[in-house]
C-alpha cells in the first residue's frame, strides 16, 4: 500500500495490526503447546484492540490533518510482519513468538518516532505523536502481560 498521507498511514496501520491479529488467530489453533497457544490467542486479541484504537484516530481527527501529505514516508523501509526464517507462529516457541510481535511493533514504533521528527506542522505533528504514543503505551502493557504470562 502507497502510504503518502496521516489517513492512508491511519489506514496501513489498521490493516497490518489486522493481519497481524489473523495470522496470529490461525495459528493459534494449530500450535503443539498450550502455553503457546494461549499467547497467540491473547495476542491476536490485543492486536485486534490495536486496530480498534487506531481507527479511533481516524474517526476524531479532522480532515485537514487526515490529508496531510508525509512524504518522508516514501523513504521508510517497509515494515516486515514476520522475520524468524518465515516461519510460522506454529514452529516457534513463546520466546520466539514474543520477539516476532515485539519486533513487529518496535518497527511501526520508529515509523512513527521517524514522522514525528520530520513533520512540522504542530497539528499532524500532534496527531502521530500521539499515535507514537499509543503504540508505545501498547508495547509496554504486552510487554507486561506476557511476562506475567511466562512467570505461570
Amino acid at each position: 500500500m502507497e502510504v503518502r498521507t496521516i489517513a492512508e498511514l491511519i489506514d496501513w496501520s489498521k490493516q497490518v495490526h489486522r493481519q497481524l491479529a489473523r495470522r496470529l488467530a490461525e495459528d493459534s489453533v494449530k500450535h503443539k503447546t498450550e502455553m503457546a497457544r494461549f499467547l497467540l490467542d491473547y495476542l491476536a486479541m490485543h492486536e485486534k484492540h490495536i486496530e480498534q484504537m487506531v481507527q479511533g484516530f481516524e474517526q476524531k481527527a479532522d480532515a485537514k490533518i487526515l490529508n496531510t501529505y508525509i512524504y518522508d514516508y516514501l523513504l521508510y523501509k517497509p515494515i516486515v510482519l514476520h522475520r524468524a526464517s518465515d516461519q510460522p507462529y506454529t514452529e516457534l516457541s513463546f520466546e520466539q513468538i514474543c520477539n516476532e510481535v515485539f519486533d513487529f511493533h518496535q518497527q511501526i514504533i520508529a515509523l512513527c518516532r521517524n514522522l514525528v521528527d520530520k513533520t512540522e506542522l504542530p497539528e499532524p505533528k500532534a496527531m502521530l505523536q500521539a499515535l507514537l504514543n499509543m503504540e508505545q503505551h501498547e508495547v509496554m502493557r504486552l510487554a507486561q502481560q506476557t511476562g506475567r504470562m511466562y512467570d505461570l
